[in-house]
C-alpha cells in the first residue's frame, strides 16, 4: 500500500479521532500513576521506594516495545499490531487495578508498557498515511492533544480517583476505553498488507537497542533515588548500557534491516526534528512534573489543587492544537517552531519570578503560555519529520520520534530534579553563611523573633530555640525557591535551544497536495 492508500475510502478524520483516543490513554499512564504511589505503598504496605518501580518497570518496558514497533506493524499489518498492542495494554491495565501484591503490580506493569509501546508510534504511521502531506498538520493536531494534554490531566485525575475512590481506579479506568477503542479501531481503520522483507527481523540490533534503551530508562528514574554514581546499582546500569550503545550504533548502520534505522537521525532534516522533539518531551514533562511538587511542597498546595493549575493550560492546549493544526499548511514548520520555543521560553522566564505570596492565578497563567506555545512547536516537528520520509519507513520515523520524546522526558525530569537538589544544597548553604555571631542584622533579627515569641508565653531560652527554628525554616523555605528559580531558568534555555535547531529544517510544500517520497 502506497502512502496515500486508503485516503479515498475512509474518513482521515475519523481515524483520527479513533487513533488519538487510544494514544492519549496510554501516554496519560505514563503520568497518572505517580500521585497515586503513596497510595500504592500504603495499600500494598511496601516502602515509597519500592512503589516507585511502578513508574520505572512501565518506562522500561514501553522504551523495548518502542525499538520493534517498525518490524511488528510491517510483518503484521498496522492494524493487527495496534489491536494487539490495544488489547495487551487493556487487558494488563485491569490486572495492575486488581494486582495482589507489588510483584504481580511489577509485572502488569511491564505489561502495560509493553502494550503502551508499540501503540503509540503505529497510531502516527496511520495518521501519515491517512492525510496527504499538506493536510498532515491537521491530523496531527489531534495526535498532538493526545500527546501534550494527557500528561497535564494525569496527575489531576490520578489524584481525583485515589483520593475519592482508590488507587485501583488509575488503572481499571482504562478498561472499557480500551474496548471502546478497540472496536472503534476494528471498523474504521484499514488494514496495511505485511510488506516485503518484514520478517527479517535484525534481533541482534532489538537486543542492543532495548538494553541501552532500557539501562538508560532505570539510570536517568533511578539516579536521584539511587544518589546517582555513588550507587553500584546506577554504576552497573551505565556501564551496561554504554556498552550497549558502543555495540549498537555500528551494528545499526551497517544493518541492511536495522530494528531502529540510526542513519536517518544523521540527516539534516529527521535528525533537527528528532532532537527538538527531546527538547519538547523534556519540557512538557519537566514542567508537568515540577509545578504541582513546588505548589505542593512550598505553598501547601492539595494534589487535587496543584493539578488544578495545570488545567487551564490544557484547555489552551487543546484550543491551539487546532489553530496550529490550520497554520501549519499555510506557514513554514521552521517558523511556527521558533515562535512556539520563543514563546516557551518567556513562559519559563516568567516562572524566575517567585516569591512567597503568588498566588493560583499566576501559576495557571504561566502553564498557558506554555499551553500557547508547545502546539506551535509540537504538530509542526511532527509533520516536519516525515517530509521527505519514503512511505515504507514511516513506522520506523515514528518509533525514532517516540523513542526522542520518552527519552527527552526522562532526561528533562532528571535534569530538573538533580537542578533542584544540587542548587538547593547551594543555595542553603549561602544562606546559612549569614548565620553567624558576627553579622549584626543577623543577631538583630535574632533577637526581635526572641522578644516576639518570649510575649506569646516561652521562656527565654525556649524562645530563642523557637526562633533559631524558625530562621532555620525560613532558609530551607528560600533556599528551595531560589533552586526551582535555577531549574525554571535552566529549561528557559532548553527551549531557546531549539530556535537554532528550528533554522536547520528545510523548507517544504505548502497548500497543495505534495507527492509522496520514494
Amino acid at each position: 500500500m502506497t502512502a496515500a492508500g486508503g485516503r479515498g475510502e475512509r474518513n482521515p478524520w475519523l481515524i483520527a479521532i479513533v487513533v488519538s483516543v487510544a494514544t492519549f490513554m496510554e501516554v496519560l499512564d505514563t503520568t497518572i500513576a505517580n500521585v497515586a504511589l503513596p497510595y500504592i505503598a500504603g495499600g500494598m504496605a511496601v516502602s515509597a521506594d519500592e512503589a516507585t518501580w511502578v513508574v520505572t518497570t512501565y518506562l522500561v518496558s514501553n522504551a523495548v516495545a518502542l525499538t520493534a514497533s517498525s518490524h511488528l506493524a510491517k510483518a503484521l499489518g498496522r492494524k493487527r499490531f495496534f489491536l494487539i498492542c490495544l488489547a495487551l495494554f487493556t487487558g494488563s491495565s485491569i490486572l495492575c487495578g486488581l494486582a495482589w501484591d507489588i510483584r504481580s503490580l511489577l509485572f502488569f506493569r511491564i505489561l502495560q508498557g509493553l502494550g503502551g509501546g508499540g501503540m503509540v508510534p503505529v497510531s502516527q504511521s496511520i495518521l501519515a498515511d491517512a492525510f496527504p502531506p499538506h493536510k498532515r498538520g491537521q491530523g496531527f493536531a489531534l495526535f498532538g492533544v493526545a500527546v501534550v494534554v494527557a500528561p497535564v490531566v494525569g496527575p489531576t485525575l490520578g489524584g481525583w480517583l485515589s483520593d475519592n475512590f482508590s488507587w485501583h481506579w488509575c488503572f481499571l479506568i482504562n478498561g472499557p476505553i480500551g474496548l471502546l477503542s478497540a472496536a472503534l479501531v476494528s471498523i474504521v481503520v484499514e488494514e496495511t498488507p505485511a510488506l516485503d522483507g518484514a520478517t527479517r527481523f535484525d534481533i541482534v540490533g532489538f537486543v542492543l537497542v532495548s538494553t541501552f534503551l532500557g539501562s538508560l530508562e532505570v539510570v536517568l528514574d533511578r539516579g536521584q533515588i539511587e544518589d546517582w554514581f555513588s550507587s553500584s546499582f546506577i554504576l552497573a546500569f551505565a556501564a551496561v548500557g554504554a556498552l550497549a550503545f558502543t555495540l549498537m550504533i555500528p551494528w545499526e548502520a551497517r544493518h541492511e534491516s536495522p530494528v531502529v534505522d540510526i542513519r536517518m537521525i544523521a540527516t539534516r532534516q529527521f535528525g533537527s526534528c528528532f532532537f527538538v522533539m527531546m527538547a519538547i518531551g523534556a519540557i512538557l514533562i519537566s514542567t508537568t512534573q515540577m509545578l504541582p511538587q513546588l505548589l505542593q511542597l512550598n505553598f501547601g498546595y492539595t494534589a487535587m489543587l496543584a493539578g488544578l493549575v495545570l488545567s487551564p493550560g490544557g484547555l489552551v492546549t487543546m484550543g491551539m492544537m487546532f489553530v496550529v493544526g490550520r497554520l501549519s499548511g499555510r506557514v513554514q514548520p521552521k517558523y511556527l517552531i521558533m515562535i512556539g520555543a520563543g514563546v516557551v521560553a518567556l513562559s519559563m522566564y516568567n516562572l524566575t519570578s517567585l516569591y512567597g505570596d503568588l498566588d493560583f492565578w499566576f501559576f495557571a497563567r504561566s502553564r498557558i503560555y506554555i499551553g500557547m506555545g508547545l502546539p506551535l512547536i509540537f504538530i509542526p516537528i511532527t509533520a516536519a519529520s516525515y517530509n521527505g520520509i519514503p512511505p515504507h519507513k514511516t513506522d520506523q520515523a515514528s518509533a525514532l520520534i517516540n523513542v526522542a520524546r520518552n527519552i527527552g522526558g526522562s532526561i528533562g525530569v532528571s535534569l530538573a530534579q538533580n537542578v533542584l537538589a544540587h542548587r538547593q544544597q547551594f543555595h542553603m548553604s549561602r544562606l546559612a553563611e549569614a548565620t553567624i555571631p558576627s553579622n549584626i542584622a543577623y543577631q538583630d533579627a535574632l533577637r526581635r523573633l526572641t522578644d516576639y515569641f518570649v510575649s506569646l508565653g516561652s521562656s527565654a531560652s525556649v524562645a530563642r530555640r523557637q526562633a533559631t527554628q524558625w530562621i532555620g525554616r525560613q532558609i530551607e523555605t528560600q533556599s528551595a525557591m531560589l533552586a526551582y528559580i535555577d531549574v525554571f531558568y535552566t529549561l528557559m534555555l532548553l527551549a531557546a535551544l531549539v530556535i537554532p535547531l528550528a533554522m536547520i529544517l528545510r523548507r517544504i510544500p505548502l497548500g497543495a497536495p505534495a507527492p509522496a517520497a520514494h
